[in-house]
């Protein structure tokens, strides 16, 4: 397994390209099942979820290829409607199928999902609003099973607003009889590009970007081209760097309409920032002052946010408290940063950080995606080495962040398995 070694007290500076959303991209690329034939999808960002789902289609049949940031997807052969375990285990948001392959073939067998390391992730949304549209659904041996003629409308309310079940429910309800009504919808900007995407296809659909959707079912829909939006959570990531770092940053290709919450807190936090329609430049202050956050859904303080932003409250002046709304249980990176020596006290989804002057280098290892950014961004400003241990999580959602940290002057560089 590769690991970063990073040697901290580095100003960031200089500009950087964000790439395209990961999890729109996703979203996306699964709902091609939905009509045969051919598509061209760019700015895809190169990461090992992408490749994953990559190998999820083809497994289906369908023909991908992929050149730079590029994707050629082609669905004329689709001959298998099951997402075996071997693909799903990988990536929580395989379970997008479902919606297609229901929608358009009537049947699906997909295996539960796996992906991150923390916490349960029920999926009973995704199923409970399959179910409502006529589907009959079976789990068994780790597989859900499920089988319609023809997939019928239904008025759909969300208990909690969730990015996966709107997306899965959506995609299914494009193809049903009659108009659906899917009421507290996630608003998150990779969902409306997937909305964006399904209307493009032919799909008719009302209310992009609010928390009602109508969407009436129509018999056919076909393929189209799309230019994937910028990663919303890598930008705000790099936003933290900067901010860690008292660097100074241009952040290019990106979208600062989807980063209002971030954008606020740092600058709370004392850094100054300036945008335009596709940039956002961040000045940050030497010192960094202390701010509570409470995760939200979209446009909320992104959960995805939480744990680089606890690493930013790592050296504040003052205590500052971290509240997650939306997983109570998303912090293993608070022992990792501790062994840094930050000072963080946990009580169930509640974080009390004190700020210190130092955090000090050491071996961490990381645990899932977002907490292994958080610690990647606590190296930049330790003193002494850093080894960030099995960084194949951020190669999931990061693409060649140590190349773009470098570029901005960070001291990091990717040591690979073979070497130690």
């Amino acid at each position: 397994m590769d690991k970063f070694i990073i040697r901290g007290g580095t100003k960031l500076t200089g500009s950087v390209s964000i790439s395209g959303s990961k999890n729109a991209a996703l979203a996306l690329m699964p709902a091609t099942l939905l009509a045969s034939g051919k598509y061209k999808f760019e700015n895809v960002p190169d990461l090992r979820d992408i490749t994953t789902m990559c190998r999820l289609l083809e497994s289906m049949g369908v023909e991908i290829e992929k050149t730079g940031h590029t994707l050629y997807i082609n669905t004329f052969r689709v001959n298998k409607f099951e997402a075996p375990y071997e693909h799903v285990k990988k990536m929580r948001a395989s379970i997008y199928v479902l919606g297609p392959l229901i929608a358009r073939y009537g049947y699906a067998k997909v295996s539960l999902p796996g992906g991150c390391a923390w916490g349960p992730r029920p999926v009973n949304l995704h199923i409970e609003g399959i179910k409502k549209l006529g589907a009959k659904i079976e789990i068994d041996q780790g597989y859900i099973f499920a089988r319609a003629k023809r997939l019928r409308a239904a008025k759909i309310a969300f208990d909690v607003s969730s990015v996966g079940a709107t997306g899965n429910v959506m995609m299914a309800a494009v193809l049903a009889k009659g108009t659906t009504i899917i009421d507290n919808a996630s608003i998150e900007p990779e969902i409306t590009a997937l909305t964006e995407f399904l209307i493009k296809m032919g799909a008719h659909i009302n209310g992009v970007g609010t928390r009602r959707l109508e969407i009436e079912g129509v018999d056919a829909l076909h393929p189209v081209n799309e230019k994937m939006i910028p990663d919303r959570i890598e930008a705000g990531t790099f936003l933290v760097a900067a901010a860690l770092t008292s660097g100074n940053v241009k952040l290019e290709n990106c979208d600062p309409n989807h980063l209002t919450a971030v954008l606020s807190k740092l600058e709370e936090a004392g850094a100054s920032i300036t945008i335009s329609d596709d940039w956002i430049n961040i000045k940050a202050s030497k010192n960094i002052k202390p701010v509570d956050v409470t995760t939200s859904v979209y446009p909320g303080f992104p959960t995805d946010m939480q744990a680089q932003w606890m690493s930013l409250m790592s050296t504040a002046k003052g205590s500052s408290v971290i509240t997650d709304s939306i997983y109570y249980d998303r912090f293993k990176h608070v022992p990792e940063l501790i062994r840094l020596g930050a000072d963080i006290e946990l009580n169930k989804n509640i974080a009390v950080i004190k700020g210190v002057k130092k955090l000090r280098g050491a071996k961490v290892m990381s645990t899932d995606l977002r907490a292994s950014a958080s610690l990647v961004l606590a190296g930049l400003i330790t003193e002494g080495s850093t080894e960030v241990l099995r960084v194949y999580h951020l190669d999931r959602g990061y693409e060649h962040l140590e190349k773009k940290l470098h570029s901005l002057g960070a001291k990091i560089r990717r040591v690979s398995g073979k070497e130690y």
